[in-house]
Order: C-alpha cells, then structure tokens, then sequence
C-alpha cells in the first residue's frame, strides 16, 4: 500500500512559498501568512494523528524504523531550512516574522512527538546539526532562565535546584567542537519540561520529594546528585536511637524508592548506570553494613530487657504461629498504624519479649523483625487464616 507524504504542505509552504531564493514572499499578503500560521498549527495535529496511525499499519520492525527514522530526518533538514532562512533574512514584515517563528514551533513540536513517542525505534545518538542545536540550546536556555527565579522551588532544597541548573548549564557552555547527540537535547528539553509542570511541594510528610521523584523518573544520574541524595537520607537515618530503627527506616526508603517509576529511555550520563541501580546498590550496601555492625554492638540496654524478660517466663504470652507468622502480623499492624510507635523496631522490641511460641520459649525480636521482610507465602495464608478466625470470633460476641 502506498503511504502518502506527511509533511507534504509543510514541506511546500518552507521550502517554496516562505523561501526568499524561490519566491518573493515580500509579495505574500498579510492575510495569506495569517492563513499560513493557522493552518501550521492545525496541520500539526493532524500529521501527528496520521504518523501514528501509519507507524501501527506497519507491521515490521525495521519498517517503522526506517519509517521514522525517514520523517525525523525530514523533520530536522526543514527546522534547519526555516532557521536559516530566517537568521539569513533579517525579514521586517511583522506578518513573516509571526508566520516564520510559528512555522519553527511547529516543526520543533513534530520533532519532540517523534523523539518522545517512538525512542526505541530511532538512531538519537547521532550528532545533531549545528543549526538545531543552536536553536534548541537558545531554547532551553531561555525557559531556564525564567524558571529560575520561581517562587515554586522556595520549598525545595536548594542543594538541589542548584545541582540541576549547573548540570544543565554546563551543557550549554560546553567547547564548540564536542559532539552533542539528539538523545542529550532531547533529554534536556523534557528535564526542563518537567520542571515547568513541577507545582509547589504539598504539605505533610514525605520520604521523598515531587522534585526528587522528578529526577528520579527522568534518570538524572549525576554523581553530584547521588552523592547529595545519598547524604539526605543517610542524615535522617542517623537521627535515630538505635541500629535497628536505622535499618528499619532504610527498609521503608527502600521499599518507597523501588515503588516509584523511572523512564527507560530517558538518562542524563548514557555512559554511567542508571539512577535505580546506583541508589538500589547503595541501599543494599548499607543495611548490610548495619546488620553486620549490629551483630558485635548489640545496644546493653535491648540486652537487658530481654534477658530480664526472659527470666519471667510464667508472664509470657504463648501465640500458636510460628516466628513468621507473627512477625507478619506486627509488621502489618505497624504499617497500617493500627499500632503506632515511634519505628516499627520499636514494636517489635516492646512487645515480642513477652511472647512465645509451641517451638521456642525465649524470641529475639530482633531476629522476628528481619524475617518480617522476607515473608513466604505459606506464611502469609496461615496469618490471613489467623485473622480471618478472629474476625469471625467477633462477629459472634
């Protein structure tokens, strides 16, 4: 089936109707360019309903990668044809002007719909044409620039802010000659994107940011910004008492941190790992650290109070579950603030040394703590059941 030319109009109006060599636009009325201007933008919506429609009709791979990679290339030689023609042409007709800068937004839009919509499928480490690559970095530069007096990021952490406008500035004082690769603008204009839709941070508390789940989806892989993020959290890890709530609460920013989404095509550095490596390493590494450390400095105090309950073995509770099953249920009953204390170690500490179990009389509750993270599902049904008896022994009081 023979696919007809996308870009046909646009195609026209730059290369022959708005181009000085081939026509004498002087002589085109201010109601044509208006007319012109128009139809760019509705001619933009169109191309974009008709090019994913053409890229599903095909059902080849490497068709519809030569498919875009045809129309990305034709989208960037008539961005590149209308800058040109207008920094060459120092147009005075407001009319041409209008039309002109309209035309190039509108190319600029099909070129960042290709890029954003069909990554997998296009070749964006090639190196960019001088021309787009001026005009993009003018671009980005601008929307920087205004965004960064907004009174949004007041309630962001500076370190922050500072560290994503030097990544972004050192992009555009970069040495002439190096090359710059469409995927590297590509992903500096949706990091700026994003910034604009970023709105003030909500009240309440938060493990992590808007901005830091911002820069986590779109991969922003600088080791300034690791090293920063890693500290944050490491600094409100050391506000807490004892060992045990510190890994705790690093289980708790681990477990949020894999919840959150991170975009597979998108990454600052292409040549270092991915953000959610590098910080899912680290996680690991510490609580590692932790447990080890944990086992030679065991806190006196913890020691004491098991020991001591240990010797009143008439006062504990027996619960017929085994170690797993109950741990599961105590760390349900914390995370759903059913019962609430000051860390879920701290529940575990309070209230496990009063308990026993048909296999075992004295229970570490340091050791039930850790096997609440792990929980198999034989487990899991044989705590539901559990419950589900005490539910039904309610019903009938």
């Amino acid at each position: 089936m023979t696919q007809t030319y996308l870009l046909e109009w646009l195609d026209s109006v730059v290369t022959l109707t708005l181009n000085p060599k081939r026509n004498d636009v002087n002589q085109i009325s201010s109601v044509q360019l208006k007319a012109i201007s128009e139809k760019a933008a509705q001619e933009t919506k169109l191309i974009q309903s008709q090019f994913t429609n053409q890229v599903f009709s095909l059902t080849k791979e490497k068709q519809i990668r030569i498919f875009l990679e045809n129309y990305h290339t034709a989208l960037i030689d008539l961005l590149d044809n209308l800058i040109g023609t207008k920094d060459e042409n120092n147009f005075e007709n407001e009319d041409l002007k209008e039309a002109s800068s309209i035309l190039i937004s509108c190319v600029d839009e099909l070129i960042t719909f290709v890029q954003s919509k069909f990554t997998k499928y296009l070749s964006l480490d090639s190196r960019i044409p001088k021309t787009y690559h001026v005009d993009s970095q003018k671009k980005i530069r601008q929307k920087l620039d205004k965004l960064k007096n907004s009174p949004v990021y007041n309630g962001y952490d500076k370190r922050v802010i500072d560290i994503i406008y030097r990544e972004l500035y050192f992009f555009f004082n970069s040495k002439k000659n190096k090359k710059v690769t469409f995927r590297q603008v590509f992903y500096k204009k949706q990091l700026v994107k994003e910034l604009e839709a970023l709105r003030m941070e909500s009240k309440g508390e938060k493990l992590y940011t808007d901005l830091e789940r911002l820069l986590i989806y779109m991969n922003f892989n600088s080791r300034e910004y690791v090293n920063n993020l890693t500290k944050s959290i490491s600094e409100k890890i050391n506000t807490l008492q004892t060992k045990a709530e510190r890994i705790d609460s690093l289980h708790f920013h681990h477990k949020e941190f894999n919840q959150m989404q991170s975009h597979q095509s998108f990454i600052l550095y292409p040549d270092h790992q991915n953000l959610k490596t590098i910080l899912d390493n680290w996680f690991h590494q510490e609580i590692l650290y932790l447990e080890k450390t944990m086992q030679f400095s065991e806190n006196i105090g913890d020691l004491k109070k098991i020991n001591q309950a240990s010797t009143f073995e008439q006062d504990r509770v027996k619960v017929n579950l085994s170690i797993d099953q109950i741990a599961l249920i105590l760390r349900a009953c914390d995370e759903s603030r059913l019962l609430e204390s000051r860390s879920m170690s701290m529940v575990f500490k309070t209230i496990v040394p009063h308990l026993s179990t048909p296999q075992k009389k004295e229970l570490s509750y340091d050791s039930m703590r850790s096997k609440s993270y792990h929980p198999e599902d034989r487990d899991k049904d044989v705590a539901i059941k559990a419950l589900e008896r005490i539910i039904k022994h309610i019903k009938e009081l």
